[in-house]
């Protein structure tokens, strides 16, 4: 079977992560779409700490088939390997089986596990297992919560793999966009709306981060220039929906800052925005020619990143317009690819 969702900006809840509704036993949750985590989760009442949402929060005491997950079940026990942390059993009867979930930038989210029919369009999943999230905190805008498409047994991905095969797809439309991309469930083709032929490259195993999708990344090319790299096809780049700026190797981005700035030459610069580091000041021009920015990956697989994932407008005037990729602190860091340039 298919199931195919709108996904749409989340600029409208103050966030530049992707947003799509779902239904939780009917009720409307707008979630974050997050290939680079597991657990799908939404806040809920009573809450302790909950940071201000837009839909109505989450209350499972109102829903008839809400169950939450016993202690000494077999999905609790798997907790620390899905998520990290072990599942925590809470001193009340009946003990319920506590999550921990923390997130690169900071984030995290803290509650219970539960089960409830997951509504995705038109399709429902009958005891689904998600974090009813009673302390968050973070980055996530006005979302109801997460929806978590890794890899992992929890994920959900893989509890609905009976149904959709564990094969998904999304389209992001532009952040600006009024129409809605997509997040298709199931491996039907016919459905995706795509403009350009689709090409394949294979998924690298990682076997210390096992959850998580890796590319191999072979090479980066401006414009017509490839540049040169120890470290192109060495390591695995991550691909992440829910990072917006794309982090690349300090080998790898120094070549590309410095290539950018041969071909985009004779610009007032601008200060840095936060990690972005490559600024200008277009306040003055009516338009520029901006170079394209090609990612290669095995298998002759190309991502064309075009102007609007080449340049982040910090201020709306365009007096600060910073290129939209950042340096990883260390060699070693992990590269992730991010929904920006996606």
């Amino acid at each position: 079977s298919e199931a195919e969702i709108p996904l749409t900006s989340g600029i409208k809840l103050q966030t530049l992560n992707y947003i799509v509704s779902v239904g939780l036993s009917g009720r409307k949750m707008s979630v974050i779409v997050d290939t680079g985590s597991d657990l799908t989760w939404v806040q809920c009442q009573p809450c302790r700490v909950c940071y201000t949402q837009q839909d109505p929060m989450f209350n499972p005491s109102l829903s008839p088939s809400y169950r939450s997950v016993s202690c000494n079940s077999s999905t609790c026990q798997s907790l620390l390997i899905e998520t990290g942390n072990p599942g925590i059993c809470s001193g009340i009867a009946p003990q319920m089986c506590n999550y921990v979930v923390s997130y690169g930038d900071g984030s995290y989210t803290r509650g219970e596990l539960g089960l409830e029919t997951l509504n995705l369009g038109t399709v429902s999943v009958s005891n689904f297992i998600f974090g009813c999230g009673r302390n968050n905190k973070g980055l996530f805008g006005g979302a109801s919560g997460l929806m978590g498409l890794g890899r992992s047994s929890l994920s959900l991905v893989s509890q609905t793999s009976a149904m959709f095969g564990g094969v998904f797809s999304y389209c992001l439309p532009s952040a600006e966009a009024a129409t809605a991309g997509s997040l298709i469930f199931g491996g039907d083709s016919s459905v995706y709306r795509n403009s350009t032929p689709i090409s394949y490259t294979d998924i690298i195993p990682n076997p210390q981060l096992p959850t998580f999708y890796f590319l191999n990344l072979t090479g980066v090319s401006i414009g017509a220039v490839a540049l040169e790299s120890p470290s192109f096809g060495k390591v695995g780049i991550l691909m992440d929906s829910g990072t917006v700026i794309t982090r690349l190797p300090p080998s790898i981005y120094r070549a590309l800052k410095g290539e950018f700035l041969k071909q985009f030459s004779g610009f007032p610069s601008a200060p840095g925005f936060s990690i972005l580091d490559t600024c200008f000041n277009l306040s003055s021009y009516q338009e520029v020619d901006i170079p394209d920015i090609k990612m290669h990956f095995s298998g002759n697989a190309e991502l064309l990143v075009d102007v609007t994932g080449v340049f982040y407008f910090a201020k709306s005037d365009a007096s600060q317009v910073c290129l939209a990729v950042a340096s990883l602190t260390y060699e070693e860091d992990i590269g992730i690819i991010g929904n920006y340039q996606q």
